[in-house]
């Protein structure tokens, strides 16, 4: 479930990698792909110890691992949440105004989340019931309420905890089984969701979770699970 007023949510580990969540996305836009304009959103990666000026670059100009900037769009531009406290309101809000979709990279989550307090971003989003966030990796895991020791990698100066927005009450845990990450497997989100203690999933590159008026809905050609404590 999703806090009343919020975004329309799609929730991804890696992106729009599939038909199945292609077709959610365009129902959540009511339109094509063609016809949206998405603003970029790469703040999380800045935050993780893993991510370089190359790995945003790539999101940013629609190269793999996730290419949502790459699908189609209308138009495509750039928001980087650092910048917006030193330019104001007026000449921002604007923006994610007029877009149909806020495109959200991976890296840290408790870095995006900070930033999207200090920028403003997340005052205005219950505002706007109507867009659509896409979300890769940490930019799903932000909406949560804990992302859980095993992701926490950014030490935010307002607490220093794993907490997150909280606009869904789930978590997510993703990538898994990805080639690559040892500490992805079922086993270890096992252990992680024992941490969490609340309603959680565990999803793939295949899967998304879909958020639209409260109502959840996992959108899948991979593997996933619910955890219910």
């Amino acid at each position: 479930m999703a806090r009343n007023g919020t975004m329309k949510l799609l929730l991804t580990s890696g992106g729009v990698t599939n038909p199945s969540i292609r077709n959610a996305l365009v129902e959540m836009l009511g339109k094509p792909i063609a016809e949206c304009s998405a603003l970029c959103i790469p703040t999380a990666e800045w935050g993780h110890p893993w991510c370089t000026p190359f790995s945003a670059r790539r999101f940013i100009v629609g190269e793999p691992p996730a290419d949502l900037c790459s699908l189609g769009w209308k138009s495509v531009g750039l928001l980087e949440l650092t910048a917006l406290p030193s330019i104001g309101k007026e000449r921002w809000v604007p923006w994610v105004q007029e877009a149909d979709v806020l495109l959200v990279d991976g890296g840290d989550a408790t870095y995006l989340a900070y930033w999207m307090r200090e920028s403003g971003l997340a005052d205005l989003l219950p505002s706007l019931p109507e867009k659509v966030w896409v979300g890769v990796s940490a930019g799903s895991m932000v909406m949560t309420p804990r992302i859980g020791e095993a992701f926490f990698s950014w030490k935010p100066p307002f607490e220093g905890s794993d907490h997150t927005l909280g606009i869904v009450d789930f978590s997510i845990f993703p990538h898994l089984d990805y080639p690559g990450f040892s500490e992805n497997t079922m086993a270890h989100a096992e252990r992680w969701a024992a941490d969490i203690a609340g309603p959680a999933y565990a999803i793939d590159e295949q899967t998304a979770i879909k958020v639209v008026g409260g109502t959840v809905e996992v959108v899948s050609e991979g593997q996933w699970r619910f955890f219910n404590p």
